[in-house]
């Protein structure tokens, strides 16, 4: 239960619903390892272009916070209180001094390391509305777990040594919270630009793949922070500007197909996997109960309500066809908890907070 110990909290209710275009994905049905690669780089391959000053108006759709603020990554605080926000044009940089003054147009993927080629210069899919300085303390330097750190933003992302094996230079570490989001948008990165050369500079690519410690890490944080519905709805949002969808946030279970362990599993797996996993919680957070409501219950399912050091606070197996079940929450302490579900061939996770 170790892969449990990194956990965030969910602050409200989760619904993985997507809204997937019927039979966008039908060229790869039935694929599996780097046939499916293939299949999914045709799919996603031939997508509009954004103009690079477009992408401040995209911006409006693609990364609002609930409260139309921008939604920036690189300061935002889900566990506790936003040091500060930006509102979109207002603040848009310009120039910049310190934390806080402005946001600019990050490139997730540094444009230096794909020589600044299109199309990949303005795919919204990994260029995020950031803060300006942060991105610049950013720089060009890879994602990575940092060991000791040099600097901290306000929010907690970290400039320092990795710590990751394979890797012993400098790197930007985003908060938890992110590292998900950030590892599905390289993956999509590796598909869609599997014929380009990403490996310039200090890249995390060789050619259009990740290198072995990139890639090791990027499914790591894949499984630690699963799939939003901040990022269900920028997916979304982006379909509509760019005519194209990211796989791996339609169907989290693609990582490892094509990347991990599962590459001889076929992609209508993926797919029962998905509405297994079509799942919401509510209330969350909860004090006396958690309804969860699951779309497929076709054989038994056991489940597990787990603490953050493993351990089994509430057990239960729902019946077949079931479908709904209510986990009662008043002795549990307060704290951050793991739902893990799983039946003979498939697994969910949902994180709950008791307050």
């Amino acid at each position: 239960m170790k892969r449990f110990s990194c956990i965030l909290l969910l602050l409200g209710s989760l619904s993985l619903t997507a809204q997937i275009p019927a039979d966008y994905y039908q060229n790869a049905e039935n694929k599996h390892g780097h046939a499916l690669r293939v299949a999914l780089y045709n799919i996603i391959k031939n997508h509009a272009q954004e103009s690079y000053s477009g992408l401040w108006a995209d911006f409006y759709s693609t990364d609002a916070r609930p409260d139309g603020k921008v939604w920036d990554i690189y300061s935002d605080n889900p566990n506790g209180q936003t040091p500060y926000l930006f509102t979109f044009g207002t603040d848009q940089c310009g120039n910049y001094s310190s934390e806080g003054d402005c946001y600019n147009r990050e490139h997730s993927v540094p444009k230096s390391w794909f020589n600044d080629a299109t199309p990949m210069y303005t795919d919204l899919f990994h260029i995020y509305p950031t803060d300006g300085w942060v991105n610049n303390k950013r720089g060009n330097l890879p994602y990575g777990e940092v060991g000791n750190a040099t600097w901290t933003s306000l929010n907690g992302s970290k400039v320092g040594s990795c710590s990751v094996s394979g890797y012993n230079g400098q790197v930007f570490e985003p908060i938890d919270a992110y590292k998900g989001d950030l590892a599905r948008t390289y993956l999509y990165m590796a598909v869609c630009y599997m014929d380009k050369n990403l490996g310039y500079d200090q890249s995390m690519f060789q050619g259009g793949s990740l290198k072995p410690w990139a890639l090791q890490m990027m499914l790591a944080w894949c499984a630690q922070d699963p799939v939003s519905q901040k990022e269900i709805d920028r997916n979304n949002a982006i379909y509509a500007l760019q005519h194209n969808r990211n796989p791996f946030i339609d169907f989290p279970a693609l990582a490892n197909m094509i990347f991990g362990s599962d590459t001889l599993v076929a992609f209508q797996t993926a797919i029962d996997n998905y509405l297994f996993s079509n799942c919401s919680v509510f209330p969350n957070p909860a004090t006396d109960y958690v309804q969860v409501s699951v779309s497929i219950i076709d054989e038994p399912l056991n489940c597990q309500l787990l603490n953050i050091t493993g351990q089994a606070v509430w057990t239960s197996t729902i019946s077949q066809g079931e479908e709904s079940f209510t986990i009662p929450m008043q002795d549990i302490p307060q704290g951050v908890y793991i739902l893990y579900m799983h039946d003979s061939h498939r697994q969910a996770v949902q994180k709950i907070l008791k307050r």
